[in-house]
């Protein structure tokens, strides 16, 4: 069986817009403000998979709380 490395888990803006549908752009701004978990590399900024997921997961429950939406950018959608 392969070693994991964590690569995997750590993803880029691109992959992160990849993943949530919508363009990296729109990952910039909240990443920028920390609406959204993230971190930088330098220059870079990166995701571990898992807050992303808790994330969504908070976003969606609050939705359905009725609190509002911290979505990361309503004007961007691919």
């Amino acid at each position: 069986m392969p070693k994991s490395t964590g690569e995997e888990h750590i993803l880029t803006i691109k992959q992160v817009a990849d993943y949530l549908k919508v363009t990296e752009r729109t990952i910039y701004r909240p990443a920028a403000v920390k609406k959204i978990p993230a971190f930088k590399v330098g220059r870079m900024w990166r995701f571990l998979r898992a807050d992303i997921d808790g994330w969504i997961t908070r976003q969606t429950s609050m939705q359905q709380n009725g609190e509002g939406t911290n979505s990361p950018d309503r004007g961007d959608q691919k």
